[in-house]
């Protein structure tokens, strides 16, 4: 079984090179290798190695510059994107990608399930539809998997930007009214490794399995209550801060305003997934505990 890993050097292609490994021989392919900007390189890439599997975990990811850089953005999350569905259709392999809760407009009042009409409110949000309906569109065999608030011990993301920063300043101003789950990297990495396991060795044919799935831990809270959470067990294992949870002061989105707008609810409902694949998705305290303990023990 042969793997085609593209965006290796993200977070999440960090930990998809370790969940994947026992699945057969892995290409990882980050930035440097593979652009996604150059779509013929992508091309020649993809052809040469001919994988049964194309796991893409590369990304337009920064969110707000995606405003004024929207040509890009889709030429990354859509149009490369594009290409790698019509790539793997002619292969006759499967394509796993990841996408986002900001295709949603944030307005339901309990958890999105795939079924819901989207309704992207950036640049970005939009993007990384134009790249679902591309994968929908071409018939290949596929996984979808969008998550949310997504975190790791590596890279750069919200738990590593709180702990640097409660170290520079005596108070942070965090958003209280956007609610989501934060996921780890390595939960994501290793349901997607379960799921491919679960289609190589039982057979399961494409028909029943592609689609979009939710993919996030259990739960839910703030990025005010997520912040908090993060400094006070840091503190627990002797982390040392400028700002303690005290110092954490509670605001509004009108408050901060930004480039792009946001969902302000992020929660996606992941039962498709579980009932899919027979997973259990622990709560979102599980794997931060983890990476907090990993950062500081």
């Amino acid at each position: 079984m042969n793997l085609l890993l593209l965006g290796s050097n993200g977070q999440l292609g960090w930990e998809l090179q370790r969940s994947l490994s026992p699945l057969g021989e892995i290409f990882a392919c980050n930035r440097n290798a593979v652009d996604f900007n150059d779509l013929d390189k992508l091309k020649s890439v993809v052809r040469e190695y001919r994988p049964d599997i194309i796991v893409n975990a590369g990304a337009y990811t920064d969110v707000d510059k995606a405003e004024s850089d929207e040509e890009n953005a889709f030429q990354v999350n859509a149009e490369a994107v594009d290409l790698l569905a019509q790539e793997t259709k002619a292969l006759d392999a499967w394509l796993v990608h990841y996408s986002t809760d900001y295709v949603f407009d944030g307005e339901k009042k309990s958890p999105y399930t795939e079924e819901d009409k989207t309704n992207p409110l950036s640049a970005y949000g939009k993007s990384k539809l134009q790249g679902e309906t591309a994968i929908i569109d071409s018939k290949c065999k596929y996984l979808i998997f969008r998550t949310s608030w997504l975190y790791s011990t590596y890279g750069n993301n919200f738990v590593n930007t709180v702990l640097r920063i409660a170290k520079e300043r005596s108070e942070l101003r965090i958003i209280c009214d956007q609610i989501g789950v934060p996921t780890s990297a390595e939960l994501v990495a290793d349901v997607s490794s379960l799921c491919l396991s679960h289609i190589i060795q039982d057979g399961l044919s494409s028909k029943d399995i592609s689609g979009v799935y939710h993919l996030t831990s259990t739960g839910k809270t703030s990025w005010y209550n997520f912040a908090k959470y993060v400094i006070i067990e840091a503190q627990k294992l002797g982390g040392v801060f400028l700002a303690n949870s005290e110092n954490i002061i509670a605001i509004n989105t009108l408050e901060y305003p930004l480039p792009a707008k946001r969902p302000l609810n992020s929660l996606l409902n992941s039962q498709k997934l579980c009932k899919t694949f027979n997973l259990y998705l622990p709560s979102w305290k599980i794997h931060l505990d983890r990476t907090i303990k990993e950062l500081y023990l």
